[in-house]
């Protein structure tokens, strides 16, 4: 029986993953009073006259809802709302598993922005943050922007906890490589939600104050690299203000002709789509970081015969996976607690780095934890909830 029929059977078994648990015994009549009517009447009053307080008496407290329209599912594409919910329920329960928090999938049946942006901001009350989840861009990006100023935080995981992971281990790679991630020319395959945030973080990766990037970014997608200069690019906004951060030699070509000499491979893309000989034109001890799921541009071994020095991918039976898990829990976490109302780069940034510090010692086949450590989380949520609140005192 393969992976895909036990997981059927282990689903149809229980009825899916989640279930709602009550905090309150009802044994007495007295206890309904307490739990309902008429005690709840009093509660409500008290979050009418101090609607702060919603965050002390309700499931306000620790809750996140998790959003999406289905059509960006894994790397199964639009597959609708009701096929993502095994998804999104197997997010809810990381996020209990990995944090303690609570959360709810919120599987719309519309692929509209502007009807899903509504749907959100209505029923934020509910909820202390927002995952945006398997969104397709560049969709992903304007209900992100359209909800960031909510007042509670709001993450297209997506875009950021790939970015955040990944940051991490590009920080402990490149510790073993010797070389530093400022100087290097990184190839990223793969145009979408994760491909964007990840230039975006790779190019400021430092306080406003203290800005740092790397020596240089090549952007490509199924064309070929991304340019100012390529035609088609001025048609799409999405990648235009790409073209306009990266390849500032406004390069042409495929994604053979951008590896040559590159430092860094970051795959976010499609199966298969590296080859042997794109891996030994990089430079000297490359990384090559292959993520598409379930089956990466190249396979680990292959990349290491032909000179990777470190290799990442998606996946749990190979080392160094770069997965979300390691991000997301802890980041809405940290963001919760500190009562953050939005996650800033500054907080993506102390995810990363306080990720990467949990690997003392990097090794080749080591260089971010493993997805089944718990404790990473809460140390990932402390830095977090620390960078928030100093954004909130004055220097």
């Amino acid at each position: 029986m393969s992976i895909y029929e036990e997981s059927i059977k282990k689903h149809e078994e229980l009825g899916g993953k989640l279930s709602i648990e009550s905090k309150m015994d009802i044994k007495s009549t007295y206890d309904l009073s307490l739990a309902y009517s008429p005690g709840v009447a009093g509660v409500c009053e008290e979050i009418a006259k101090h609607p702060e307080r919603v965050y002390d008496l309700t499931i306000k407290k620790n809750t996140v809802a998790i959003v999406t329209d289905g059509s960006a599912v894994l790397g199964l594409g639009n597959i609708g709302a009701e096929a993502s919910i095994p998804v999104m329920e197997g997010k809810a329960l990381l996020f209990k598993e990995y944090a303690g928090i609570d959360a709810f999938p919120i599987c719309i049946k519309s692929q509209n922005t502007f009807e899903i942006v509504s749907i959100v901001k209505n029923l934020a009350p509910v909820f202390a943050g927002i995952n945006l989840e398997d969104i397709a861009a560049p969709r992903c990006f304007d209900i992100e922007n359209a909800l960031r100023d909510m007042g509670i935080p709001v993450f297209h995981d997506d875009q950021h906890g790939t970015a955040i992971v990944t940051l991490a281990a590009l920080i402990n790679a490149t510790k073993l490589t010797g070389k530093d991630l400022t100087d290097c020319k990184v190839v990223i395959n793969g145009a979408g939600a994760a491909g964007a945030a990840i230039a975006d973080l790779l190019l400021r990766m430092t306080s406003d104050e203290n800005p740092k990037s790397v020596k240089e970014i090549i952007i490509c997608d199924s064309k070929g690299i991304i340019s100012e200069t390529r035609p088609d690019v001025s048609d799409n906004p999405a990648k235009m203000r790409l073209a306009r951060r990266t390849n500032r030699e406004y390069l042409n070509g495929s994604l053979a002709d951008a590896m040559v000499g590159a430092d860094i491979f970051l795959g976010v893309s499609v199966a298969d789509a590296v080859t042997k000989d794109m891996v030994r034109s990089m430079a000297k001890d490359p990384i090559v970081f292959a993520m598409a799921n379930p089956i990466p541009e190249i396979m680990p071994e292959d990349a290491k015969e032909a000179g990777a020095f470190i290799v990442g991918t998606g996946r749990s039976d190979f080392p160094n996976q770069v997965n979300n898990v390691l991000a997301f829990p802890g980041i809405f976490r940290g963001a919760i607690d500190a009562k953050a109302r939005r996650i800033t780069r500054r907080m993506k940034l102390a995810a990363a780095y306080a990720l990467a510090e949990t690997i003392e010692n990097p090794t080749v086949d080591a260089i971010i934890p493993s997805p089944l450590d718990k404790t990473v989380a809460y140390k990932v949520a402390a830095a977090v909830a620390k960078a928030a609140k100093e954004e909130l005192t004055p220097a």
